[in-house]
């Protein structure tokens, strides 16, 4: 879990004292309800075959993000599909750290 820092810590502290006030109009919170209703259903199933190693990770990223891999696998479509999903630029050094050999299987060649 990441840690908390000092600024986070104050703004946890003023919320606990009651010291923030929303600014959010009552339209405005009507509009992000309805959409929070929204995303939040979910009336579909759907089956996928993964790779076990990718699987591995997506469960990895969902436990340090404290979600379900499962909402964590939805959350990253339903970002994709409303085109807000967006890469982060990857820096020179840790290009090469993070590209992982591919397995193939070939038996003896």
């Amino acid at each position: 879990m990441p840690k908390i820092d000092d600024d986070e810590i104050a703004i946890l502290s003023a919320f606990e004292e009651g010291q923030l006030k929303s600014v959010a109009t009552k339209s405005e919170l009507a509009k992000l309800k309805a959409a929070a209703r929204a995303t939040a259903i979910k009336d579909k199933r759907v089956n996928i075959r993964l790779s076990s190693v990718d699987l591995s990770d997506i469960q990895i990223k969902a436990l340090e993000e404290g979600i379900p891999y499962q909402t964590l696998i939805a959350s990253v479509l339903h970002k994709y599909v409303t085109g807000r999903l967006t890469e982060r630029p990857v820096r020179a050094a840790s290009a090469n750290a993070s590209v992982r050999p591919k397995s193939r299987g070939t038996g003896g060649a």
